[in-house]
């Protein structure tokens, strides 16, 4: 049996990073997470952790971890972030979690929620950033949004705050956009989201996690 991997994705808004994932996941035949997990986090984080446990074996034992994750209902296709950030140390944790079992059990997509961070020593990740010129994101989030210039240009400047802002409070003060904490970095403007997709399958080959 092949050994599960983990694609992480962190990217910039407006420069396609989740279709990007949700492309590539396709195209491997596995699953691509997002804010299913933090709906799942949620969840769990009003409980203690003797019943969190409680939850997750029969979770297990019964339907599997990611055949429940996977059920959980879809994020829509564009989330901003309109309000501040505030940290919830309890609530990461619980997706922490997720993100490890995931990790463990199936080949996966993991887009943001500080995956690469989380999953930084582990030997079956590929972690990968995603950006672009801001003139392309503003372009594109004025097509899927559908919105004004005006407002995808400050949608884009507050979801990246609140992204920065996330990754630095829980990775103890770490760069969101530091190069150095990814594998592989790619501009969604020069290759596309096809393109991307094709580059970070050729790196999967190189990693020899796919033949």
């Amino acid at each position: 049996m092949t050994r599960p991997f983990t694609v992480t994705f962190a990217r910039g808004f407006g420069t396609g990073g989740k279709a990007i994932a949700s492309r590539l996941a396709k195209e491997l035949g596995i699953h691509c997470y997002e804010n299913r997990i933090l709906t799942l986090a949620s969840q769990l984080s009003g409980l203690d952790h003797e019943l969190f446990v409680e939850v997750d074996e029969k979770i297990r034992a019964h339907s599997g971890f990611s055949a429940f994750l996977a059920g959980l209902p879809r994020s829509r296709k564009y989330i901003s972030r309109e309000e501040p950030f505030a940290g919830d140390q309890k609530l990461f944790e619980y997706q922490k979690e997720i993100i490890e079992n995931l990790n463990e059990t199936e080949s996966c997509c993991i887009v943001g929620k500080c995956a690469n961070d989380i999953l930084r020593h582990r030997d079956n990740v590929l972690s990968v950033y995603i950006e672009a010129p801001r003139d392309y994101c503003i372009r594109r989030t004025m097509e899927n949004m559908p919105v004004s210039r005006e407002v995808a240009e400050a949608t884009i400047e507050k979801t990246d705050q609140y992204r920065a802002e996330y990754y630095s409070f829980y990775t103890g003060g770490k760069s969101w956009t530091d190069p150095v904490a990814y594998d592989l970095t790619i501009n969604s403007a020069r290759m596309g989201i096809e393109g991307s997709v094709r580059l970070i399958l050729a790196a999967l080959k190189i990693r020899g996690f796919i033949e």
